[in-house]
């Protein structure tokens, strides 16, 4: 069972993405999965979402259409396999 989830709601944040979820990378800590729920974003964050899921095996994508932060916050939860929760933005 992994340990903590950490739950991400994208909207429109290619500025700053790559940098949150290069900091997570560099954690020690290794027991987590990090949940991108891209919640419609109309520029480039759903690419760099997909460009991390694709090289690390405990990042996970969800894209849904654009429905506010707490209900892309819930389906995170929803899809969370963790004891603890953890919520993180973008910038």
């Amino acid at each position: 069972m992994i340990k903590v989830s950490i739950i991400a709601a994208i909207y429109n944040a290619e500025h700053y993405l790559a940098e949150m979820i290069n900091s997570i990378l560099k954690q020690t800590y290794q027991d987590w999965e990090l949940i991108l729920v891209n919640d419609g974003s109309i520029d480039g964050s759903p690419k760099i979402c997909e460009f991390y899921a694709e090289r690390y095996k405990n990042i996970k994508v969800i894209s849904i259409s654009n429905m506010g932060p707490g209900n892309a916050r819930n389906i995170g939860i929803q899809n969370a396999e963790g004891k603890y929760v953890y919520f993180i933005d973008a910038d």
